[in-house]
């Protein structure tokens, strides 16, 4: 892989650059539609250049770069992933993808190598949701599903998605015209950091995602009763928190017996939350995720179940609120096996794995056939100034992602 360092040294150069643009000055935050998102887009537009590449922006917002075909009418395959990053993030979620994308079609501009399709490269304007709370927007511009009631989201500024787009330069009832008609596009590949352990902890610099998990979010009401600490029996009391508490447990127990589930409880809140006070009231979230939808609402079935039993023992109230619903979605089965002969080429084991996190290729699979390849990170740290990756799985990712390009070059029919 050796005649890949100087692109992957390249590579990271070109995160490290990224990661400078930050509308805090403490720590990388860079959000939809605001000056760091521009400054971005227009920095990646230079490399695209550099690359051989023609770039626009398009309604959106996205970054696009096309390294042309010499086919009339020639149909497209789409790299990429975005540029937006949560509050104090990590340099690579999205960030590699793009990068890695550009450099390798500088590589193939370098070897004057054609495709009888174009090679299109995005960068995504805004997958993390992070500024109006709605995530895969720039990709979800691209099917056809951007909404209309959209133009009414506010940032935490009282500021619209409407308003931020025309400061931006952008007009929201145009952003219909960024969409893609499938026909045009064979398919989207997306290299990504891993953002969990199991890469590392398998000593492996890359792998092949098998799916994207679908996910589903809630927010669980325990109404108990308020009461003196001192002067409520523990017999008769109606103890929202306890009653949580042992509901949290269940999660963890249920979703720890059913392997190809996670379940998580990350946010939680109590009143009155006094240290005097028995507790009236508890709201807690939970988030439900798996490859298999099946398996993921049969789990999430017996949770509820328990919940419920939970509730009638300890004789308090239970709502429950659906938050977020997305189905899983599977890797092309072509695209798949064309990444593994490109990290077997690399004379790297193929090791295939779920992805637990969200991507843009969920928005982009209702386009066109989609896969993704990961690169290990340190600990399986992401979403944090932490997010470390090695400049030598930076050159088993080009390596893979070169290989897999050239076999299906020669095998477009698997693209159909």
């Amino acid at each position: 892989m050796t005649e890949f360092a100087d692109a992957a040294a390249q590579v990271m150069a070109r995160c490290e650059t990224l990661g400078t643009l930050s509308q805090d000055p403490s720590c990388l935050d860079r959000r939809y539609l605001t000056e760091q998102h521009k400054l971005a887009n227009q920095l990646t537009s230079g490399w695209m250049i550099e690359a051989g590449m023609t770039t626009w922006q398009d309604a959106a917002g996205n970054i696009w770069g096309r390294y042309s075909s010499a086919v009339p009418n020639a149909p497209r395959m789409i790299l990429g992933s975005h540029l937006d990053t949560v509050p104090n993030g990590g340099k690579y979620d999205g960030m590699l993808g793009v990068v890695a994308a550009i450099t390798l079609v500088a590589l193939f501009n370098g070897e004057q190598k054609k495709f009888p399709y174009h090679i299109d490269i995005v960068g995504f304007c805004d997958e993390e949701g992070t500024r109006f709370g709605t995530t895969l927007l720039g990709s979800r511009a691209l099917t056809g599903k951007w909404q209309d009631e959209w133009r009414r989201l506010k940032d935490e500024n009282g500021v619209s998605l409407e308003q931020a787009m025309a400061e931006f330069g952008l007009n929201f009832d145009e952003v219909p015209s960024a969409a893609i008609p499938a026909t045009d596009v064979l398919a989207y590949l997306e290299l990504h950091i891993e953002q969990g352990p199991v890469l590392e902890q398998e000593n492996l610099p890359i792998g092949v995602v098998s799916a994207i998990a679908g996910a589903k979010r809630f927010n669980i009401n325990v109404q108990g009763m308020a009461g003196h600490a001192g002067t409520v029996p523990m017999s008769m009391r109606h103890d929202a928190l306890c009653a949580s508490a042992e509901m949290l447990l269940a999660v963890e127990s249920i979703s720890q017996q059913r392997a190809g589930v996670v379940a998580t409880v990350g946010k939680i809140e109590n009143a009155p939350n006094g240290v005097n006070v028995i507790s009236g009231k508890t709201v807690f979230s939970l988030d439900i995720r798996s490859e298999d939808d099946n398996l993921r609402d049969a789990v999430l079935a017996e949770i509820l179940q328990k919940f419920e039993h939970i509730a009638a023992l300890r004789n308090v109230k239970l709502e429950i609120e659906q938050t977020h619903s997305a189905p899983a979605v599977l890797c092309d089965e072509a695209l798949k096996a064309a990444l593994v002969k490109g990290v077997e080429a690399s004379n790297i084991p193929a090791k295939i794995l779920a992805s637990g996190a969200g991507h843009d290729a969920m928005a982009m699979a209702e386009l066109c056939p989609v896969a993704m390849l990961f690169t290990r990170c340190k600990g399986g740290i992401s979403h944090h100034p932490a997010e470390s990756i090695t400049h030598q799985d930076v050159e088993a990712s080009l390596s893979a992602l070169h290989h897999t390009i050239g076999a299906l070059h020669s095998n477009i029919s698997a693209l159909g």
